[in-house]
């Protein structure tokens, strides 16, 4: 029978090779989560730096945008 030693996985000499090996993994891990919108109450957009955003995105045209802003400034 074989004679299984764990002992090999953990000697002070293997955090060499499963420390970095761990690091990317983790690294990898956080690089796959979404980003987070968080802000605070003093930081909020207003309705018009949204418009801009979409329309720089190309979510929207720019016949929707001058529409949109238009209504915007009649508020």
């Amino acid at each position: 029978m074989h004679n299984w030693n764990w002992h090999g996985w953990f000697m002070p000499g293997m955090w060499f090779v499963w420390g970095p090996v761990v690091c990317v993994l983790v690294w990898f891990v956080i690089r796959q989560m979404p980003k987070s919108n968080i802000q605070t109450k003093g930081e909020e957009e207003s309705p018009l730096e949204i418009l801009k955003k979409r329309y720089a995105r190309g979510e929207i045209t720019s016949e929707e945008y001058e529409e949109r802003k238009r209504v915007l400034s009649e508020k």
